[in-house]
C-alpha cells in the first residue's frame, strides 16, 4: 500500500492511499495528528497498517500539496554515512576530510538529522551563503519502524519496519568540515526532503530496490540497495545494540556514489537547481534549491 499526506487548499493535512494509477488519492478517515505525525496514525500498536476506511472523496495528485510522510519526526532521524562502497572511494578521493581510506568501514557511521530538517516533495531546499556554498545532495532509501525494541536481532529486524520512503540527505560539506563532525552540516533547516510516499514494506523487494538521482536532468546517481556494505537488517540490529528504537523512527541508509563531492571540481547545489529522486515503487522525491 502506498499512503500520502496531503493539504488540499488551505485544509488541515490528511492522510490519503494512493492508487495504482500513481494519480488518484483516496483521501482515509482517521485520528490522531497527522499534521506531525502524518503516516504513523494509520499503524497499530504492533506496527501493522490498519484498514482505516475511506472518505468516499476521488482527488488527483495535481489538486493537493504534498507533506512528508511523517511531517515532523518524534526524535531525531538516524543516518548512515559511506554505506555503498563506491561513495566510500569517491569520498577518500575528494581529499574532503582526514578520512583517506578506500576500505569499507568496520561497523555502520551513525550520525542523526534534527526534525527540523524535514520538508516534502516539492518544497525548497534553501541555501544561505552566509553559513554553507558547499550543498551537497544524497540520494537514500528511508526506513520507518512501525514497532520499537532494544537489541533486535537482524533476523528479526524486517519485522519491526512498517514501510519505507525517499529521503535525501541534504548536506552543507564546508560546515561539515569545519565542524569536523556531521550534525549540523547535515540538520540545516530544510536539508531532509522526504516523500513523496510512504510504501509498506510488503511491497518493497530490498534485493532489487533501485535509486537513481537527476540534477538538472543531469543523471548523477544509479545504483540499488543490495549494493548497500550494511543490510537494512544490520542497521536496525546495530541502532537497537544499547538503545531503545521507537515506533516512528526513521532510517536514512546511505547514499550511493555520484554525489556532487565526489566530482573534480565538486559540483555542489546552487540556487536554481532541482534535484529529482527516484526509487523503485515509491514514486520520485522532487526539490528545487533557493537561496535564502
Amino acid at each position: 500500500m502506498r499512503l500520502l499526506v496531503f493539504r488540499a487548499g488551505a485544509g488541515q493535512p490528511r492522510l490519503a492511499r494512493l492508487e495504482d494509477d500513481s494519480q488518484t488519492l483516496r483521501p482515509l478517515i482517521t485520528e490522531g495528528p497527522v499534521a506531525s505525525d502524518g503516516v504513523l496514525v494509520a499503524l497499530d500498536e504492533q506496527g501493522a497498517l490498519r484498514k482505516l476506511p475511506e472518505t468516499g472523496e476521488r482527488l488527483r495528485l495535481d489538486e493537493v500539496t504534498l507533506c512528508a510522510p511523517v511531517p515532523r519526526p518524534r526524535r531525531n532521524v538516524f543516518c548512515v554515512g559511506k554505506n555503498y562502497p563506491e561513495h566510500v572511494r569517491e569520498f577518500a578521493q575528494s581529499g574532503y576530510d582526514n578520512a583517506v581510506t578506500e576500505a569499507p568501514p568496520e561497523a555502520p557511521i551513525v550520525f542523526s538529522k534534527l526534525p527540523d530538517s524535514v520538508i516534502a516533495c516539492g518544497e525548497a531546499i534553501e541555501q544561505d551563503a552566509r553559513i554553507s556554498t558547499h550543498t551537497d545532495y544524497e540520494a537514500e532509501l528511508g526506513v520507518i519502524l512501525g514497532r520499537g525494541g532494544r537489541n533486535i536481532a537482524a533476523a528479526d529486524a524486517l519485522s519491526h519496519v512498517a514501510g519505507y520512503t525517499i529521503i535525501n540527505d541534504v548536506t552543507a560539506r564546508d560546515v561539515q568540515k569545519h565542524h569536523k563532525q556531521w550534525l549540523l552540516g547535515k540538520s540545516q533547516d530544510t536539508f531532509c526532503p522526504m516523500g513523496p510516499c510512504f510504501v509498506s514494506a510488503d511491497e518493497v523487494n530490498l534485493a532489487s530496490t533501485r535509486i537513481q538521482c537527476w540534477v538538472n536532468g543531469e543523471l548523477r546517481q544509479d545504483s540499488t540497495t543490495d549494493q548497500m556494505i550494511f543490510d537494512v537488517p544490520a542497521l536496525i540490529a546495530t541502532l537497537s545494540r544499547g538503545i531503545t528504537l521507537r515506533a516512528g523512527d526513521i532510517i536514512a541508509t546511505g547514499t550511493p556514489s555520484g554525489v556532487g563531492i565526489g566530482f573534480k571540481p565538486p559540483r555542489w547545489l546552487v540556487p536554481g537547481d532541482h534535484v529529482r529522486i527516484a526509487i523503485t515503487g515509491m514514486g520520485v522525491l522532487e526539490n528545487r534549491v533557493v537561496a535564502r
